[in-house]
């Protein structure tokens, strides 16, 4: 279990984010056609994991412009957005802001990527939410950046997960 912050109040997450040098483990979530994509599907690709609590919130709309305007014309990595939105919500906000380069995923179904990544916040007013985290793999799926952001109203370091790349 991880500790970070909600407004400066502490917030705890059901488990621990892989480690830089850990495998990524696979998980199955659901994509805007409500098909089941999974970290394997993209088996030798690098692949930026984009997690946050929901997209309707000002910071997570910041992080998903923002990793998707640093990542755009880079056709070698994957940018994957994962939190509990339902898909429906990912189609409106992506569509209002052309953000056509990711690959936008809900772990609303299996629950699988929450287990294996620790990232479920377990307390707090946001329990039962994804936590905002960013991990960067390379194309063994192997962590080369690992970052859960220690407080949730706050974006995570871009600079440093784009020079993971």
């Amino acid at each position: 279990m991880a500790q970070i912050t909600f407004k400066g109040d502490p917030v705890n997450t059901s488990g621990s984010l892989p480690a830089v040098g850990d495998t990524a483990p696979d998980f199955s979530v659901v994509d805007t056609s409500l098909g089941t994509v999974k970290l394997s599907d993209f088996a030798g690709k690098k692949v930026v994991l984009n997690v946050f609590p929901s997209v309707d919130t000002g910071v997570c709309a910041l992080q998903l412009k923002a990793f998707s305007q640093k990542l755009a014309g880079n056709d070698d990595v994957i940018l994957l957005f994962v939190s509990l939105d339902l898909p429906f919500a990912f189609g409106r906000f992506c569509g209002a802001e052309g953000i056509e380069n990711a690959v936008t995923t809900s772990d609303f179904r299996c629950g699988s990527f929450a287990d294996g990544y620790g990232v479920k916040m377990t307390d707090g007013p946001l329990a039962g939410l994804l936590a905002r985290a960013t991990l960067v793999l390379d194309e063994s799926h192997t962590v080369t950046y690992s970052e859960l952001v220690p407080e949730v109203t706050q974006e995570p370091n871009y600079d440093a997960a784009m020079a993971a790349l």
